[in-house]
């Protein structure tokens, strides 16, 4: 597991090395000069941000699932001899509270990343492509913004499929492509 987290931040970093080399000031926000951050803060929010992603990766594993089923498995065989207390109650009530109390904030942590290095890449791609830079950020718009913003694309988009047949015939194409490179990778196996 940290060695995955060291190949991801290395990957990171080569790419923010190759951001930086095309002309974008990583740590900048609109112009702004970027802010130190104190090394504590730094190291606390690397900290939670390695606990957050292994703890997401393990919840995800099927062998977690399994000992949380068998944890309640347990609990539940136990009922009897117990005789179904109210405190025998109150382990698993107070047990589920606190996972999911705590999970809520893991889940969201790694949420939040990913969702920023996905906008991140989509920011890159849309600066270096045809695609209009001014979409760049618009993230941070209010929903009414992007709400008016979406309907313009989509009625674009609509004048676009209704005129552009070339346009359709190159999906088709690309489709085609990437079936036939799907059945030679199944082939070759």
């Amino acid at each position: 597991m940290g060695s995955s987290n060291e190949q991801a931040r290395r990957l990171a970093a080569s790419g923010l090395n190759s951001i930086a080399g095309a002309g974008i000031e990583m740590g900048t926000k609109a112009g702004k000069p970027p802010q130190g951050k104190r090394k504590g803060a730094d190291r606390f929010s690397r900290l939670f941000g390695d606990i957050a992603n292994g703890t997401s990766l393990a919840a995800g594993r099927a062998s977690t699932f399994m000992l949380a089923a068998g944890v309640v498995l347990v609990w539940a065989i136990t009922g009897p001899l117990f005789q179904f207390s109210d405190t025998w109650q109150l382990i698993i009530k107070t047990g589920t509270t606190i996972v999911t109390f705590l999970m809520v904030f893991l889940i969201q942590n790694s949420q939040n990343r990913d969702s920023a290095a996905i906008q991140v890449k989509l920011d890159e791609l849309i600066r270096v492509s045809a695609a209009q830079n001014s979409l760049v950020g618009i993230e941070h718009l209010t929903d009414e913004e992007l709400e008016e913003i979406r309907s313009k694309c989509e009625r674009r988009a609509e004048v676009d499929n209704n005129d552009d047949q070339d346009g359709k015939d190159s999906v088709r194409r690309t489709g085609d492509k990437a079936t036939k490179a799907a059945e030679r990778a199944v082939a070759a196996e």
